[in-house]
């Protein structure tokens, strides 16, 4: 079953193969427990999250056009339940992992102490970010896309993406230069 497409599978599942959709949850499952995790980092819930996930994408199977990548959709209804799910909590929770900083002096406990504190402190700053700018940013940064799949996920002209990206990215930096000042830190901005 592995060497079919996405949409032969989506056809199949359709025409009522419902074991095909285990395949497309094979398929799809890293990614969108990965965006799921990258927008709200709460390990008990992104499980059940996941979970509504897929059961919205089988329930809008029909709905998936062939011309888009399915993993494109995938995303956009993936990132789409996250922020219903925030709006429902009012939270604001969107943390980066894995920020590589850049320090001048060579590796130590000390060191290593000071980069996992400034991952933290960018996590802080990141997720406080109003979700207009926060969500664009993880999405290009986190997930690699690029600004039309970004534009196509938040349903959003592509100029308001570009301009959100290079705002929230200005957001960004003021904050990690005022933290610098803050606390002594040297970040690799």
């Amino acid at each position: 079953m592995s060497t079919l497409t996405d949409y032969e599978l989506i056809q199949g599942v359709l025409a009522g193969n419902k074991d095909m959709f285990g395949e497309i949850v094979n398929r799809y499952k890293n990614l969108v427990y990965s965006v799921i995790m990258r927008m709200n980092n709460n390990r008990d819930e992104a499980d059940d999250m996941a979970q509504e996930v897929f059961l919205k994408i089988y329930k809008n199977l029909d709905k998936y056009y062939p011309e888009f990548k399915f993993s494109t959709w995938t995303i956009r209804i993936t990132t789409n339940h996250v922020i219903d799910r925030h709006r429902r909590k009012k939270q604001e929770t969107i943390p980066l992992e894995d920020i590589e900083f850049q320090l001048r002096a060579e590796h130590s406990p000390e060191t290593e102490f000071v980069q996992k504190e400034q991952r933290d402190d960018l996590k802080r700053i990141v997720a406080e970010l109003p979700d207009m700018y926060k969500i664009p940013i993880v999405l290009y940064h986190e997930r690699g896309l690029s600004y039309q799949e970004i534009s196509d996920i938040i349903n959003e002209p592509l100029s308001k993406v570009k301009n959100r990206i290079f705002r929230g990215r200005r957001m960004l930096k003021e904050s990690v230069l005022d933290l610098r000042r803050k606390e002594g830190f040297s970040y690799g901005v």
